[in-house]
């Protein structure tokens, strides 16, 4: 299971979310906690007033909005029952328990999952202390509730199947499902659960998902007000349907909030820098390299290589998306042996040691493992220098008399006798 909570300054608008994905058909309201009411008998404005009363206890608080989502894995089998206990748990271990609440339970994505919205301000005009509510009371509960209703567990799970599913279960399919929902809950994800510190590296992430955001060309009316869209994906990347503005969605991932974003990252992602790089280096060891080999044994160690090609299909950009650690790094920032000209040179050094490999198998000549070592090596060196290496391997493979191979000495000796005979002739 995993939990997410939002705290916002308007109870209207977190009610109509939810609300609204009813009139659509993808969700339901399944209780209505601490409600005076049955939630039958129950509408929009009895749902919003109680809530609303509550809040206006302590108008010093200006957010005193929950939204809160838990998401199940797709294989925990939860039915209306199962979840309203689940949720009820988790509010009590959030110390939620006495405030007023309302459960939904949305069929809108490939994972069970129910949003909660409640009021951080309690019935004697306090305040719910929400500063690290996620990180300590949130991750407790989740824990618990994990072990208690058998779920399958956020941590331990095989990362590689988790990452398949995130990239493929999750990818926007144009005319398939709802354009708008499907790039939310892509949007729900990345930009919660990712380090990234450009427009780019985020890019770089959401296009897995067949997702792009766009500010449009340095010359548009766009760009220079700041604006952001975005677009949905087909296959090939290219922009299909209408582009969605960034303040159309409920989260409203503006310019403004990802530039925050950018931030925040920066500092986070550090200590997750060694990792890549310790797998980008065992990687490029294995011998006879290609790019395409390069990426797909990244890939087993959690890591999506992203490339960034010009029109003529010239590589000139590498991002790295690490899902372990759902840290994203330009290659460049890692260093220059981590950039793509970097890469791209190592890759074509493995390919020259193959060159040498085969023309060596060609000659047809059986050689100790060190000597082909050393061959290999010669290889790369001045064309004077192979010429002179090819001038060896003839005179060792030349015939020669078996005095060639006696000591300098036994070779004068029998010189002198060969003379001394013809003086006797």
């Amino acid at each position: 299971m995993v939990a997410r909570i939002k705290r916002t300054q308007s109870l209207s608008r977190s009610l109509n979310y939810n609300e609204k994905k009813i009139e659509a058909g993808v969700a339901e309201c399944i209780q209505a906690a601490n409600y005076p009411k049955d939630l039958e008998r129950l509408n929009f404005y009895d749902k919003l007033h109680r809530l609303e009363h509550q809040a206006q206890l302590n108008e010093r608080v200006k957010a005193n909005s929950v939204h809160i989502s838990l998401n199940f894995h797709e294989s925990d089998q939860l039915n209306k029952e199962r979840l309203s206990a689940i949720a009820e748990t988790y509010m009590k271990e959030i110390g939620f328990e006495q405030q007023p609440y309302l459960i939904y339970r949305h069929y809108d994505a490939g994972h069970p999952h129910i949003h909660i919205v409640s009021t951080n301000i309690q019935s004697d005009g306090s305040k719910i202390e929400m500063n690290n509510i996620g990180r300590n009371q949130s991750e407790v509960a989740r824990k618990a509730i994990e072990i208690k209703f058998g779920l399958i567990k956020a941590e331990g799970r095989n990362q590689k199947q988790e990452n398949e599913l995130k990239v493929s279960a999750q990818k926007v399919q144009y005319g398939k499902t709802q354009t708008k929902r499907a790039i939310t809950n892509v949007l729900d994800t990345v930009l919660t659960q990712f380090k990234y510190t450009s427009l780019p590296e985020l890019n770089a992430v959401l296009k897995l998902y067949n997702v792009m955001a766009d500010r449009g060309k340095e010359d548009t009316k766009m760009f220079q007000k700041r604006g952001l869209v975005y677009s949905a994906l087909d296959e090939k990347g290219n922009k299909i349907g209408t582009p969605i503005k960034a303040s159309d969605f409920y989260s409203k991932p503006t310019l403004k909030y990802l530039e925050q974003k950018f931030v925040q990252n920066e500092a986070l992602r550090q200590q997750h820098q060694q990792r890549l790089k310790v797998a980008i280096k065992w990687t490029l060891v294995k011998e006879k390299q290609t790019l395409r080999e390069f990426t797909k044994t990244l890939a087993s160690e959690g890591v999506s290589v992203v490339l960034r090609e010009s029109i003529q299909g010239n590589i000139y950009g590498i991002t790295y998306v690490d899902f372990r650690t759902k840290c994203v790094f330009n290659g460049s920032d890692l260093g220059k042996e981590f950039s793509a000209k970097g890469i791209l040179e190592q890759l074509r050094q493995e390919q020259k040691h193959d060159v040498v490999a085969v023309s060596q198998k060609q000659l047809n000549i059986a050689k100790p493992a060190d000597a082909l070592k050393k061959d290999v090596q010669g290889s790369q060196k001045s064309g004077a220098t192979r010429k002179f290496h090819s001038n060896i391997f003839e005179q060792l493979l030349k015939p020669r008399r078996s005095e060639d191979f006696m000591p300098l000495e036994l070779q004068q000796n029998i010189q002198n006798k060969k003379k001394s005979r013809g003086r006797h002739l």
